[in-house]
């Protein structure tokens, strides 16, 4: 499942916080990806992952409690 990250919402946006979820969530990001993708999304720009179907509900939450806004591509 394709996911656009679109931005990030937290007022206090915790970067190590959401580099590891994208590192977790994702299908084939490591840390470091993880890490630059992070920093793309706090700039500002929309971002796409993949996720593993079968945790989608899981990594919904994550994001949520993250204050990553995201959209269901596929």
């Amino acid at each position: 499942m394709k996911l656009n990250l679109l931005s990030c919402v937290a007022p206090k946006p915790d970067k190590r916080a959401i580099a590891n979820c994208i590192a977790t969530i994702a299908i084939s990001v490591d840390e470091s990806l993880s890490n630059e993708l992070t920093t793309i999304l706090l700039e500002g720009d929309l971002i796409d992952i993949e996720i593993n179907p079968k945790n989608s509900s899981s990594s919904f939450r994550a994001l949520r409690k993250l204050g990553i806004d995201y959209e269901i591509v596929d």
